[in-house]
């Protein structure tokens, strides 16, 4: 008995076992993968008898889609076909097989021909197409409950990764099984001329969501879709100020959804400095209900746009990456949210399972948050802190790249670095002109992978903590980038009487955990 012993012979019995356990649980009870066969030769059919029938199906009808494989092939042929601007029929479909040497594979010219004798007219085609498409959803949907299933029985799983996993592969579907592949450079090219054709009409330039700052957008345009953009700063700079201001009058002004992500304040106290900008109250009044009647009246008649404004406010506490990655993939498609903002970007975690130093955690999350932008095709805004390095260098203490904190990674895969510097916080009370910075801020554009390097000033009252365009009669400013100061602008004047979006905020009202450094204010 011990001499007939075959050990390969039980592996292999161990391992058809395993499979057959594997295969009743992705197909139980035996049952097919959905499919439409019938449907699908309908539909080459129907291309090859009708000029026209191609073009109601070919923006979501993709070869892939077939169950077939011999359908595949075919309907590859026929997109071939089409994009080289030939005719498509019978003979040329055939041809064109011949030629990649496939026609054998999906039958031969007799199945061609036995194609169109199925059908008598293409006038269902688009709903035989979708019919096809939903049963390629369908088998989507097995693949990926499938792989999460066998995935989840393996010890070595980091089950982070795996949810992260399935929810992108159902956000996919979820979408409407729109996953861009590569495109022609033809195709992209009339993207870009319709474009740049449709924003010759628009007097105002932007064409991403504006941040409401009239010098800044004039340099970038607004906050472009797919960016990455790391704003900066030591902390009592105003870091928290300026983003609230531009979310605000995104949301307000342009009624564009917002998602904000604070990982420092609580909701309500995010709110509560909304609130102070919006109605032009002092946060320390806020905070103790200590209204005068009149200002009573103020509160509850400006913050109406406020309380209507798509701006979705989550506290959640030491985020990771991957439950930001959930939830903007649920608010992109429960809210269409076009813009995100994270405070701040030093708060957040990687995860928790794997090794590594703080530096290479933080690199793994400025890679996840362009991915984010690129994945939703929204800017993504992350606050920053910069490193102490700022506070003991002489001179004027502006800050530089060398500055970030923590990785250098942020630098490179940020599509625009500001840095926010007010002057007379250090104490400088006049720029090299000799004029005053009081009230001054500079928002510097360090970095700028679409566009040019600026340095563009603001209005900030340390009463609120409340950021606008800079009012250039009132107010000097040192520009040392080189570049001309910009030009008085009655829109600088108008803004704050116009309402277009300004938010104040206490400056001595800060808190606390800004900055791990615990440098005081």
């Amino acid at each position: 008995m011990t001499d007939n012993f075959d050990p390969k012979g039980t592996q292999r019995q161990k391992n058809d076992r395993r499979t057959a356990r594997q295969f009743s649980t992705t197909l139980p009870g035996g049952k097919l993968q959905p499919q439409a066969i019938e449907l699908e030769e309908a539909v080459l059919g129907s291309v090859m008898i009708e000029k026209n029938a191609l073009t109601s199906v070919i923006e979501f009808l993709r070869p892939e889609i077939f169950y077939k494989d011999a359908h595949q092939k075919i309907y590859q042929a026929i997109i071939d076909l089409y994009n080289n601007s030939q005719p498509i029929d019978i003979l040329t479909v055939t041809n064109q097989l011949r030629q990649k040497a496939e026609l054998e594979l999906v039958g031969g010219a007799y199945y061609i021909t036995e194609l169109t004798n199925r059908i008598a007219s293409a006038a269902n085609i688009e709903f035989h197409a979708r019919i096809i498409t939903q049963k390629y959803l369908q088998r989507e949907l097995i693949r990926i409950s499938t792989d999460t299933v066998n995935m989840a029985y393996e010890d070595t799983t980091d089950i982070f990764e795996l949810l992260d996993k399935a929810e992108g592969d159902l956000f996919k579907i979820t979408e409407g099984n729109l996953r861009r592949n590569a495109e022609s450079m033809s195709d992209l090219i009339k993207k870009s001329i319709t474009e740049i054709e449709s924003l010759k009409d628009r007097p105002d330039g932007l064409t991403g969501v504006p941040s409401g700052f009239t010098a800044l957008d004039r340099v970038t345009s607004g906050w472009q879709r797919s960016d990455l953009v790391i704003v900066a700063a030591r902390p009592a700079m105003g870091k928290t100020a300026f983003i609230l201001s531009a979310l605000r009058n995104a949301a307000v002004g342009f009624n564009k959804p917002v998602a904000v992500f604070s990982l420092e304040m609580s909701s309500v106290q995010l709110v509560n400095r909304l609130i102070s900008g919006e109605a032009e109250l002092e946060s320390e009044k806020l905070k103790k209900g200590n209204l005068a009647q009149h200002e009573w009246q103020q509160l509850h008649s400006k913050i109406g746009k406020l309380a209507t404004a798509p701006i979705y406010i989550d506290d959640t506490p030491a985020l990771n990456i991957f439950e930001l990655r959930a939830k903007v993939r649920r608010m992109k498609q429960h809210y269409g949210i076009e813009m995100i903002v994270i405070d701040y970007l030093q708060l957040m975690h990687g995860s928790s399972e794997k090794g590594g130093n703080r530096e290479q955690e933080i690199s793994a999350i400025s890679r996840s948050l362009k991915g984010i932008a690129k994945e939703l095709n929204v800017p993504v805004i992350a606050l920053s802190q910069l490193s102490r390095a700022v506070e003991t260098r002489g001179g004027d203490k502006k800050p530089m790249l060398s500055d970030l904190r923590e990785s250098g990674s942020i630098e490179q895969d940020a599509d625009m670095v500001i840095f926010l510097y007010r002057p007379e916080y250090y104490g400088f009370t006049q720029d090299e002109s000799g004029r005053s910075t009081a009230g001054v801020a500079e928002v510097i554009i360090a970095k700028h992978r679409n566009g040019s390097l600026d340095t563009v000033p603001l209005r900030f009252q340390g009463k609120y903590i409340k950021f606008s365009d800079l009012e250039e009669d009132n107010f000097g400013f040192s520009n040392d980038s080189g570049l001309s100061p910009l030009s008085p602008s009655s829109n600088f004047n108008n803004l704050e009487s116009a309402g277009s979006g300004t938010i104040t905020l206490a400056s001595k009202n800060w808190d606390k955990h800004d900055d791990d450094d615990n440098v005081p204010f």
